[in-house]
C-alpha cells in the first residue's frame, strides 16, 4: 500500500490528503544525498588520517624491516671498519717495515671520492640520512680494501725478492708453547720483580722448568755466547742480518758457540734460572736497528690467527715482570 500522507483542515474541519510536488521531492531527495556524502567524506578522512589499510599497514612492516636491515648493515660494516684499521696498522707497523717499504699515509687509504655530491640520488628516499650513511661507509670500505690489496700486492713481489730474509727474520716462538701456558708476561710497561718500580719490559718472558728446549727463531749466526750473575744471566745472541739480532736470557746451558751458523728451529740451549731472575724462565728480546721491539709482532710461522689473538691477550696483561 503507498504511503500517503493526511493533515487535518480547520477550516473545513476535514482530513485532507498531503499532495508533495516533484520538486520538493527532488530537494529531498538531493538533501540525503548531499548528508550522506558530507557524512561519507567525514568518514573516510578520520578512517584516511587515522586508521591504515591493509596494503598501508603492509608497506609500513616493508619499511620498518628495511630500517632494521639497515641499521644492521650499518653496525656490520663499523665493525668490518675496526677490524680493517688493524690490517692496515699491523700492514704499516709490521710487514711493511719488516720489508723496508715506506707506510702507506692515512691521507692515501682514508682518501674520498671528492668531486659532486654522489649521494643526490638517495636523498629522495625514505631514511634517506641512513641510506647515505651506510652508502658511504660501504664506498669507503671498498676503496680502502682496493689501497690494502695494492700493499699487499706489493709486500708480495718484496717477500718473493726476499727469500732469504724471510728466513732469517725471527718468526717462531724460542720455546715449545703451542697450548700458550707460558707466556708469562709480555713488552711493555710492567713492575719489576725485585725493585717493585714501573719499568720498560722489552720482551716477553716464557716461563718452563730448568732444562726445557731453547730454539732459534730465525737463521743467522752466534755473535755472543755469556755467562753472567747479574741481569740477563747466561745469556745468547743471535744476529740474523737485515738489522735483526734476539737476546735469550737467563740459560742454564748453551749449545752454542761465538761465530756458529744456526738455522730456524735450532737448538741453542736451556732454560734457566740465571741472573736478575725470580723463577725459572726465558727472556726473550727482538731487536730492530738497535732498538727493541714487541716479539709478539713476529710469531707469524708459529701461530694461527686464533693463537696469536690468545697470544696478544696474555702477552699485553699489566702485572709483575720475572726479570
Amino acid at each position: 500500500m503507498p504511503n500517503v500522507k493526511y493533515h487535518f483542515n480547520t477550516a473545513t474541519l476535514k482530513y485532507e490528503r498531503v499532495i508533495v510536488s516533484w520538486k520538493k521531492r527532488l530537494f529531498r531527495l538531493l538533501g540525503w544525498l548531499a548528508t550522506a556524502v558530507v557524512f561519507g567524506a567525514i568518514i573516510m578522512l578520520i578512517a584516511y588520517n587515522f586508521f591504515d589499510s591493509p596494503k598501508e599497514k603492509r608497506l609500513k612492516r616493508q619499511l620498518e624491516e628495511t630500517t632494521y636491515q639497515l641499521e644492521l648493515l650499518k653496525q656490520r660494516s663499523d665493525q668490518v671498519s675496526e677490524v680493517l684499521k688493524d690490517i692496515q696498522e699491523r700492514d704499516n707497523t709490521i710487514y711493511r717495515v719488516i720489508f723496508e717499504a715506506e707506510p702507506i699515509p692515512v691521507s692515501i687509504r682514508e682518501a674520498g671520492y671528492g668531486g659532486v655530491d654522489r649521494y643526490n640520488k638517495l636523498r629522495d628516499y625514505y631514511n634517506a640520512d641512513l641510506i647515505v650513511d651506510v652508502t658511504k661507509k660501504v664506498d669507503q670500505l671498498s676503496k680502502q680494501l682496493y689501497v690494502q690489496s695494492k700493499s699487499y700486492d706489493e709486500v708480495w713481489q718484496l717477500v718473493k725478492n726476499k727469500a732469504n730474509m724471510l728466513s732469517s727474520i725471527p718468526a717462531i716462538q724460542p720455546v715449545s708453547n703451542k697450548d700458550m701456558t707460558r707466556v708469562a708476561s709480555g713488552y711493555g710497561w710492567r713492575i719489576h720483580p725485585i725493585y717493585k718500580t714501573e719499568k720498560l719490559h722489552t720482551g716477553m718472558d716464557f716461563t718452563a722448568p730448568v732444562g726445557t728446549e731453547i730454539y732459534a727463531t730465525g737463521n743467522g749466526t752466534v755473535v755472543k755466547v755469556e755467562k753472567d750473575g747479574r741481569g740477563y744471566g747466561n745469556n745468547v745472541i743471535i744476529n740474523h742480518g737485515y738489522g735483526y739480532q734476539t737476546l735469550y736470557g737467563h740459560m742454564s746451558k748453551f749449545s752454542v758457540r761465538p761465530g756458529q751458523k744456526v738455522k730456524r728451529g735450532d737448538l741453542i740451549g736451556s732454560v734457566g734460572n740465571t741472573g736478575t731472575s725470580t723463577g725459572p724462565h726465558l727472556h726473550y728480546e727482538v731487536h730492530k736497528n738497535g732498538n727493541p721491539v714487541n716479539p709478539v709482532n713476529f710469531y707469524y710461522n708459529d701461530l694461527s690467527p686464533e693463537e696469536y689473538a690468545r697470544m696478544l691477550e696474555i702477552s699485553s696483561q699489566a702485572g709483575q715482570a720475572f726479570d
